[in-house]
């Protein structure tokens, strides 16, 4: 069973998100293209959870960013917390209409709109235990390769 669907063309869309969390996403992509820190979208994790971005840097440190498009979608998906074994940072994202201080005060914030983004609240960053370090960058390399690899046969 495939991770993402790619039956639209693009290996990144499995068309489960709405229209505003593509846009926030589009944004964050955008925002961080000339930092360090290099993103798989979609992922799931060991638990069973599919996080919106993971994203892992030079020096190893693994973010993880969930995408919020309303008050509502926050409020109705609790299982974020799920998340926080799986990265050093974790961070909640969403566009201008939704308040920042809908989320939680003590997560980082990324306001984003399909220009860029702007961290408003840095994240505090944690240390993963190195054997779950491990797993976890070598699973986001192989779906990162294993993505272009089905990227790259599409496009011949």
């Amino acid at each position: 069973m495939p991770l993402i669907s790619d039956s639209s063309g693009n290996i990144g869309i499995d068309n489960r998100q709405s229209d505003l969390a593509m846009t926030v996403r589009k944004g964050i992509l955008n925002g961080f293209a000339e930092s360090d820190w290099v993103f798989v979208p979609e992922l799931t994790l060991a638990n069973g959870r599919r996080v919106d971005l993971i994203s892992l840097d030079s020096r190893g440190l693994i973010r993880i960013i969930e995408i919020k498009s309303s008050i509502y979608d926050y409020k109705s998906d609790q299982k974020w917390h799920e998340y926080k074994d799986f990265c050093d940072a974790f961070y909640f994202a969403s566009h201008p209409d939704v308040p920042q201080e809908t989320f939680p005060e003590n997560e980082g914030f990324i306001l984003a709109d399909a220009h860029g983004c702007e961290v408003l609240r840095e994240a505090t960053i944690g240390k993963l235990p190195a054997p779950t370090r491990k797993v976890l960058t070598l699973r986001i390399a192989r779906i990162a390769a294993e993505r272009l690899r089905r990227y790259t046969l599409h496009e011949m």
